[in-house]
């Protein structure tokens, strides 16, 4: 008989109306998701490029923006690289300044220290490799603020002047500001405050920020022995993330609105079929008085709820897919990536059908007797 499936045409409007409030939710669900992932790429893209399994920083260095915390020495680095497990090691400057183009447009500029033609060195998709002091590379997302190949970018208070002489082929950012890749020993000077035309102190050549490190074949290095001989203390590429500035904050943030949109699905769904259920359960004890078996129609009522889940939650990430992709690329930190919206399009449903069955496992208390007029 299908009881469940003939109501929702029969009661298509009430339906519609439970179907468009969790369309709804589902475009929030991708918006939230094309959010998260633009802060993550608009926070660390510049790190998730780097060519390192691990950063080794400095030893007892805060977590909450190591990078610019961390100051560590070539003979760290030289520890680092004598070990048998590490392939590469090198020293990886890391910090952010102010700056201005040739035309006086104030830019900010997240300055990565690396030795020209090592393995930390980005391949310019635009222009040519670092091949001078003060060359520097810059992300493509930097066309945005008005930086182009050739154009000579100064450095606030200093005076550096740093020739655009390549762009990357994707965005890079740190901490929502664009990377721009300059010879370690630029960034050394920059580092020690030296102004355009003095020299820097003695032992600025032999710091920087953090070790960039890879292991051999691809394998992760022995972190703990490698900080016991270099005194530094190491995370993995991802652990690094969490000292990008404000990155721990805005996941938990992020993370937060997300479990409650996910919960009040739940509860939504949840509250609409206990309701729908008490409005039927007539029709229901009719049912099981003429022989259906509980069983029947736990699966026909489970059917309506999959039914409307699926359509309303297709629905609004079709919705949510298309106002998304007028948001990318439109100066908000917004990226639509499929494996954040599949899987949040996939828990919706899963949490809403189990709101749905909580709901729904009435019907097996509904009493037969109430068809044949027990309440009269």
């Amino acid at each position: 008989m299908f009881l469940a499936v003939r109501e929702l045409v029969f009661a298509r409007t009430r339906f519609l109306l439970m179907g468009a409030v969790i369309a709804l939710i589902s475009i929030l669900m991708v918006i939230m998701a094309g959010l998260s992932s633009g802060l993550v790429n608009d926070g660390v893209s510049g790190l998730q490029r780097t060519p390192a399994q691990a950063f080794a920083f400095a030893e007892g260095t805060k977590s909450d923006s190591a990078f610019s915390r961390s100051v560590v020495t070539e003979e760290q680095a030289k520890a680092w690289r004598e070990r048998p497990d590490v392939a590469n090691a090198a020293l990886f400057g890391n910090m952010i300044v102010n700056a201005k183009t040739q035309n006086g447009t104030p830019v900010d500029l997240t300055l990565f220290g690396i030795e020209p033609g090592s393995f930390l060195e980005p391949a310019a998709a635009e222009g040519t490799a670092l091949s001078g002091e003060n060359t520097v590379i810059v992300s493509n997302t930097a066309r945005d603020e008005g930086v182009n190949l050739g154009d000579t970018v100064t450095v606030d208070r200093l005076g550096t002047d740093l020739t655009v002489v390549g762009f990357t082929s994707d965005q890079r950012t740190f901490g929502h500001v664009d990377v721009a890749y300059v010879p370690l020993s630029t960034w050394q000077q920059i580092h020690a405050g030296t102004k355009s035309g003095e020299a820097p102190r003695a032992d600025a050549y032999n710091e920087g920020s953090v070790i960039a490190i890879q292991g051999v074949d691809g394998a992760l290095p022995d972190l703990s022995a490698g900080d016991a001989a270099a005194g530094t203390a190491s995370k993995t590429l991802t652990e690094s993330f969490e000292s990008s500035p404000g990155y721990s904050a805005e996941m938990m943030t992020m993370t937060m609105i997300k479990a409650f949109l996910y919960a009040i699905s739940a509860l939504v769904v949840g509250a609409f079929f206990t309701i729908w259920t008490v409005q039927r359960s007539r029709e229901i004890a009719v049912m099981r008085a003429m022989g259906a078996s509980t069983g029947f129609l736990l699966r026909d009522g489970l059917m309506q709820a999959v039914i409307v889940l699926v359509a309303s939650v297709l629905t609004g990430v079709a919705v949510g897919l298309g106002l998304g992709s007028l948001l990318t690329g439109s100066g908000m930190p917004f990226a639509l990536e499929a494996g954040p919206v599949v899987s949040g399009a996939a828990l919706l449903t899963v949490l809403g059908l189990a709101g749905a069955v909580v709901a729904i496992a009435r019907i097996s208390s509904v009493d037969p007797l109430a068809a044949l007029g027990e309440n009269r």
